[in-house]
């Protein structure tokens, strides 16, 4: 019994084996894995925009991109997307550049797989397994392996017929005797078609139990009355280096994409004295498939929470404004629609000048450009929501100081006979504790005559 729970809650050993020689690994201290690209450009996007952001996922993935092949067709090959003469064109490549495995810009079914890597004679990934695959590797947190897991199993579920022969194997009956009663039993695909259900099944409940905790986190944020401002964005656009240079935290960032995958939240005073909660959330990417959208929703869902939405793009990147408009169509999917949002051209450094646009902030993690605009623009959306005072707390009183000190900012304490002075920024739902204590403005007494 022991051994047939254990089968449901861990995958099986021959999934694993398949997973794992899926993604081939370079020999230690021999460089990235090269690979070449494949696309069927169908006139529906880019095509050389989305190569390049290929390319730069393999590099985020140990791996080296030395050649592409393109076709330009309007309907794909049903078998392998590419026609028969592209096909061997790649294989004539992959032999001529040593390559050890090939990329397809897009999403391949389990044949497509199969049939590709057969012709070409390299292992064959697509890109959403490519993605997760990074995902996979830097997934930090227990939600985000779990969300990882759960991403590639419902990729790999459809996609298990195309495997090839080692799945058509059969167990349980034998060649005579009890065995041949029993019947030919569940081949390996059946099994494992079987195991996977059970552990997405496993998943989905651990993740929504994860979830319910969270929730019941963002309830107390908003009951503690904490603005939440979230940084969201194309990925490696240097949303981790902004909340460094705001916040002073040593949160890790990279020149590459995917380096965030797991939310990350610090605290912020903004010039008013307002704290805020300065959210980081993992990046966004071109054609980021459903299935993982869906994942990884519940990490995503701190922006749909959010009071403040702050959008980042590249100032280097000749495409940023693609960036944005890909950052707003995974906002829209969560229901952000309402939140109030501020555009932030980052590594303003990297370029003489930028298209001038008034609602466009220029910012600079590295050089810290810009960066007091941001905190004085955010202070100016959430100002409503905080007001100075002026209060004489009695001695008996003085826990009210607290909700200044932990919601507010107190600006000046000094203790007098009768009570102690403040001055401070407080909440505008907190202003009810502290109006019987309000000084008002008395009219000097007037000269005896």
């Amino acid at each position: 019994m022991s051994e047939l729970i254990h089968l449901a809650e861990e995958p099986t050993p021959d999934l694993l084996e398949e997973e794992e020689d899926l993604f081939p690994v370079s020999p230690e201290g021999e460089g990235p894995i090269p690979v070449v690209l494949l696309a069927l450009d169908q006139g529906k996007f880019d095509a050389e925009r989305s190569l390049d952001e290929l390319a730069a996922l393999a590099e985020a993935n140990g791996m080296q991109a030395v050649a592409t092949v393109t076709q330009k067709r309007s309907t794909p090959e049903a078998a392998t997307m590419l026609g028969e003469g592209k096909v061997a064109e790649a294989r004539l490549v992959c032999l001529n550049v040593g390559a050890q495995a090939a990329i397809f810009d897009g999403e391949l079914t389990g044949s497509q797989l199969r049939n590709l890597s057969a012709a070409l004679q390299v292992e064959v990934i697509d890109r959403t397994m490519l993605i997760l695959e990074i995902f996979r590797s830097r997934a930090t947190t227990n939600e985000g392996k779990l969300q990882t897991e759960l991403a590639l199993l419902r990729y790999r579920l459809p996609r298990l017929q195309g495997l090839g022969e080692v799945l058509s194997r059969q167990g349980g009956g034998g060649g005579g005797g009890a065995g041949a009663r029993r019947g030919a039993g569940e081949t390996k695909l059946e099994l494992d078609r079987r195991h996977i259900r059970r552990r997405v099944e496993t998943l989905e409940n651990r993740l929504a139990e994860m979830e319910k905790r969270r929730g019941e986190t963002r309830r107390a944020r908003r009951k503690s009355g904490v603005p939440v401002v979230a940084l969201v964005g194309y990925t490696n656009v240097g949303k981790s280096s902004l909340m460094n240079a705001l916040c002073g935290a040593e949160i890790f960032e990279a020149d590459m994409l995917f380096a965030t995958l797991d939310p990350t939240a610090r605290r912020l005073t903004l010039p008013s004295g307002l704290n805020v909660v300065l959210v980081d959330t993992v990046g966004f990417v071109s054609r980021l498939p459903h299935h993982l959208v869906d994942a990884f929703k519940s990490t995503l869902e701190e922006a749909a929470f959010a009071d403040v939405l702050v959008r980042v793009a590249d100032a280097s990147d000749p495409a940023a404004a693609e960036q944005l408009s890909v950052t707003d169509e995974v906002l829209d999917e969560l229901g952000c629609g309402e939140i109030p949002r501020l555009t932030v051209y980052n590594k303003c450094d990297k370029v003489g000048a930028v298209p001038f646009d008034p609602s466009i902030l220029l910012t600079s993690a590295r050089t810290g450009r810009g960066l007091d605009d941001l905190v004085a623009r955010l202070d100016s959306i959430l100002s409503a929501r905080v007001r100075r005072i002026e209060v004489l707390l009695p001695y008996g009183k003085l826990a009210l100081a607290d909700i200044l000190r932990t919601r507010g900012n107190v600006l000046t304490e000094e203790y007098r006979p009768d009570g102690v002075y403040y001055a401070a920024t407080a909440r505008i739902d907190d202003l009810h504790h502290f109006e019987p204590y309000f000084l008002e403005q008395v009219p000097a007494p007037a000269d005896p005559e």
